[in-house]
């Protein structure tokens, strides 16, 4: 299978950013993605809504779904899935993409910041696919996808930022339980992490701002990459932590300056790799 095509995605954090290129892409097959968060109306720091992410996905060849949802609230959760089946009948894919992030040290994280990132990281991740995986169990090739590194224990990945790398640790901790939980029902459950850093608002924002931004690589790059992983088998891909770059050479791409933000640019590595 190498489409997409009439194919239901739930996604989580799609009004901009990974989230939104991934339903983009899909998109182009002709599949229905509900976007599932939080933006309802413009935020000058965030640009993009669940309307205009509908908006994008209706140009781009899809039909779109606006759901408002915060992904730390099961009645929120619950009624967007409800109202997706009842929209189009099914959910063939969940992708957890919505995250939060606080890259402080223990002594400077404050409580509610280690709350919300857990809350929506590793629980939000856990409560939708939970909330999900009725449907996909019902479906023909059911994947999740969730946007989370490899788990890679190393003292590096936790010092600086123990509280962030817990909960984003979370979210691939569900990957390792579930793929193995799910296996014999055919649910692929797997992980897709960047090779280097994304330009996203999170970017813009908070990890170095333009400079950063410049050394990065465009949202298309992890979404190609996932449309390579939702496109097989489910039965024969499960339980991997995926890397965008490694998963677009094994299907033959040659040319990444074209996800470049700058061409030809000293690209910064991500975390956790």
């Amino acid at each position: 299978m190498s489409t997409l095509h009439g194919k239901t995605l739930f996604i989580t954090g799609a009004s901009r950013g990974i989230g939104l290129a991934i339903a983009r892409r899909a998109a182009r097959d002709g599949a229905n993605i509900v976007v599932a968060a939080k933006t309802v109306r413009p935020d000058p720091r965030l640009p993009g809504t669940i309307y205009t992410a509908v908006e994008e996905i209706n140009a781009a060849g899809g039909s779109g779904l606006a759901c408002a949802c915060d992904i730390r609230f099961e009645e929120q959760v619950q009624a967007a899935v409800d109202r997706a089946v009842a929209t189009f009948g099914r959910i063939d894919v969940l992708v957890n993409n919505a995250s939060a992030i606080h890259l402080t040290d223990t002594l400077d994280t404050p409580m509610k910041r280690f709350d919300l990132m857990h809350a929506v990281n590793a629980r939000g991740t856990f409560l939708c696919s939970q909330a999900c995986l009725p449907h996909l169990l019902k479906a023909s090739n059911p994947h999740i996808l969730n946007i989370s590194p490899p788990l890679n224990m190393e003292t590096r990945w936790f010092a600086p930022h123990v509280a962030y790398t817990m909960a984003k640790f979370g979210m691939s901790l569900c990957v390792l339980g579930m793929s193995g939980e799910f296996r014999e029902q055919g649910v692929a459950v797997n992980a897709l992490w960047p090779k280097t850093v994304i330009a996203t608002a999170a970017v813009q924002n908070l990890l170095g701002g333009s400079d950063v931004v410049n050394r990065s690589r465009q949202p298309e790059i992890m979404a190609d990459a996932a449309h390579l992983i939702l496109t097989r088998g489910s039965r024969d891909c499960t339980g991997s932590f995926f890397i965008d770059e490694d998963v677009l050479r094994q299907a033959g791409t040659t040319d990444f300056d074209k996800y470049a933000v700058t061409p030809g640019s000293d690209l910064i590595p991500d975390f956790f790799l």
